[in-house]
């Protein structure tokens, strides 16, 4: 246990139908966005722009309400990192400066536009280290391949998840079938100013929705309310008496007195 939390093991088990859809979504994603790529770009410059994109796709089909594979951070880290790479080849003649520049100010800038996306790294890179046929199309590698590219992903996210309700994309289109119940049971939930409060209180970025966190804490809500039910029912009110044999007075109801007379010796479990 001790060793799977410092290796950061997933705490929690997926299916396996839930997993066939991710890897035949992405391939399906990955699939298309080959052949517009490569409508854009030779074979051989075209397999970093892919790259990345297949980086997207783990985000996009395994990981769906993720903070990070929100349509924001999709478009604005890859369409951002895309001209930051491209200004960075331009301006800095020394290879290793430039990617390093690239990758470094394309993570601060999608750190303070709120628009953290990993493959956005990959896209930075690639701008500066792809080659002759990316460094020709200047800052039109930001619109064709990136953008349009992107515009794929997008789109092919929607559809593919659109038919599973519990994975609908983007995080907003989810709602869990019984979220009204559990709201009315359990109260109303966090404000969004309370779930920026706590989130911030961590300082560190945390990759889940608002959508899932308010829906994790009313699970738990819920959960605590039926243990606290379940508690209350199962008090018993117990009185001895002084002879040898005990009486056991079980109070489940005001108006119900259940009596039994155990010997000093039983076993019986009461339930």
């Amino acid at each position: 246990m001790l060793g799977s939390r410092w290796l950061g093991v997933e705490l929690v088990e997926v299916s396996l139908h839930e997993k066939l859809i991710s890897a035949v979504g992405s391939a399906c994603a990955i699939y298309c966005v080959f052949y517009v790529t490569n409508l854009c770009l030779p074979g051989l410059v075209a397999a970093g722009v892919i790259a990345s994109m297949g980086a997207s796709a783990v985000l996009l089909y395994a990981v769906p309400h993720g903070q990070l594979s929100q349509p924001w951070p999709l478009v604005a880290g890859h369409t951002l990192s895309a001209f930051i790479g491209v200004t960075c080849y331009q301006w800095i003649s020394h290879p290793a400066l430039a990617t390093a520049l690239a990758v470094g100010i394309s993570i601060g800038v999608m750190y303070q536009l709120r628009c953290i996306h990993p493959p956005g790294g990959a896209t930075a890179f690639t701008a500066v280290m792809g080659g002759e046929a990316i460094h020709e199309l200047g800052y039109m590698y930001v619109f064709c391949p990136i953008l349009l590219n992107v515009a794929l992903m997008l789109t092919l996210a929607v559809v593919i998840n659109a038919p599973f309700r519990w994975r609908r994309y983007p995080a907003g289109l989810f709602q869990s079938e019984n979220a009204d119940d559990t709201q009315k049971r359990v109260g109303s939930a966090p404000s969004h100013e309370q779930v920026l409060a706590a989130l911030r209180s961590l300082d560190s970025f945390v990759d889940v929705s608002e959508e899932d966190l308010i829906r994790l804490v009313r699970e738990l809500a819920s959960a605590d309310e039926l243990l606290f039910k379940l508690y209350e029912h199962s008090q018993h009110k117990v009185s001895l008496s002084e002879t040898e044999k005990r009486t056991i007075e079980l109070t489940e109801q005001p108006d119900e007195i259940l009596k039994r007379r155990l010997s000093d010796n039983s076993d019986q479990m009461l339930r």
